[in-house]
This record gives structure tokens, C-alpha cells and sequence, in this order.
């Protein structure tokens, strides 16, 4: 299994969703929006204590973008419940295409929750955030994206 990198800045989406929990995520999300990659960025996973004007100062980012362009999501607390909110957020805005941030590693994870949400009708493009992980982090995660993946083909 080959793990996926960065999708290009010069493929466009409609939004952007980026997945919390790791290095690096929010910072791409970012540079996605001010490439003009996309139009609309989704940070989902933000705990609820956090505020969108100190977030915006620990990641570098300017105020404004948080305020014009920036949503943050506090239901989600694991992978499956991002792809809710995920979801739920690119129906509300009928968005017909998504660039997915993670790190490489969850991606095919949280790219299948993903689509098992949204199905056909909207086109998410994976963008990975790379990830210097053991061996032992990789197989679980592995593990989990064999559980799932069985999950999804019995119904659950």
C-alpha cells in the first residue's frame, strides 16, 4: 500500500475540510484557501474551547480569512463523526467537490467515512499531509481501515 501525499494547489475544489488530530493539517487547509484552491474551509474535530481568534494566531493565519472564509466544527471526536459533520456541512453549502486533509496514513480511513456519507454525488480529493510514523503507529491504523472497511460491506 503506497500512502498518498499532497493533492496539487492548482486542482480547485468548492471547500476544503481538514481533519484535526495531527501536525500540519491546519496549515495546509490554510494554504489551500489562500491559494484560492477552494472557496470555503472546514476545521473539523476543534475542541470546543478554542476560539477562532486564538486559533488564528497559532497557526500564523490573518483574522480576516477566519472571519470571511473559516469554519470551525466542535461535534466531531473521531473519525466517523468527522465525516458527519464533514457531510453534513458540504450539504448545507451544497458543495460539489471537497479536498480532504489528513495525515497520509488516515486518509484512506477517513477518506471511505467520507464517501460512505456523501456517496457519488460529490467528488472528494485527498490531500495528505505526510507523516513521519513507526511501523507499529501504521499497522494499527491499517487495522482500523481493515475494521471499517468490513463494517461498511455488512451495513454498519
Amino acid at each position: 500500500m503506497t500512502l498518498p501525499g499532497p493533492a496539487p494547489l492548482t486542482q480547485r475544489t468548492d471547500a476544503v475540510v481538514v481533519l484535526t488530530g495531527g501536525p500540519g493539517r491546519v496549515a495546509r487547509g490554510i494554504e489551500v484557501l489562500q491559494a484560492q484552491s477552494a472557496q470555503r474551509l472546514l476545521i473539523s474535530g476543534v475542541d470546543r474551547k478554542v476560539k477562532p481568534r486564538e486559533l488564528a494566531v497559532e497557526v500564523g493565519a490573518p483574522q480576516r480569512l477566519f472571519d470571511c472564509c473559516i469554519d470551525l466544527g466542535f461535534e466531531a471526536v473521531n473519525t466517523r463523526s468527522n465525516a458527519d459533520e464533514t457531510a453534513n456541512w458540504v450539504r448545507r453549502n451544497r458543495y460539489k467537490s471537497v479536498r480532504l486533509i489528513t495525515s497520509a496514513d488516515h486518509m484512506a480511513r477517513a477518506r471511505l467515512e467520507l464517501e460512505a456519507e456523501l456517496g457519488t454525488e460529490v467528488e472528494i480529493v485527498p490531500d495528505a499531509v505526510p507523516r513521519d510514523r513507526s511501523l507499529d503507529k501504521f499497522s494499527r491504523e491499517f487495522g482500523k481501515y481493515l475494521l471499517r472497511t468490513g463494517a461498511r460491506l455488512i451495513g454498519m
